[in-house]
């Protein structure tokens, strides 16, 4: 399902917010999650500058029903970093708790952006 830019407007400007006053949680079990950190070069803290910037010209797809947890839909997000395609999925996280970064590694497939601006670089 795509989402309308109003739509992907609200969800990041709510999930922008809950990240400022609760934080976010990076699911670090998945080898891929943990393995992208290297590669990508990645220091302390710049996980979440990264999720912190995105925009709705880097949305790819959501929301996605979640069906294994409380978690709320998945939206799921791309972003250039040192001239690799990042494939990031997101939730809200439950009421009056942190954010949640599902994924967070080397994009495995070319992605789409329905709404990406033609010849913008957003490379970090």
């Amino acid at each position: 399902m795509i989402a309308t830019l109003a739509e992907i407007q609200k969800f990041l400007n709510d999930f922008h917010q809950k990240v400022e006053v609760f934080d976010i949680f990076f699911l670090d079990d998945r080898e891929k999650n943990l393995k992208s950190i290297p590669e990508l070069e990645l220091v302390p803290g710049a996980r979440k500058q990264v999720v912190q910037s995105l925009t709705v010209d880097d949305y790819s797809e959501g929301p996605i029903k979640n069906l294994l947890n409380k978690w709320g839909d998945l939206w799921v997000f791309g972003k250039d970093i040192k001239g690799q395609e990042v494939y990031i999925k997101i939730a809200y996280g439950v009421p009056n708790g942190r954010a949640i970064c599902i994924s967070f590694h080397l994009a495995e497939y070319p992605m789409k952006y329905p709404y990406k601006k033609k010849g913008g670089n957003d490379e970090q």
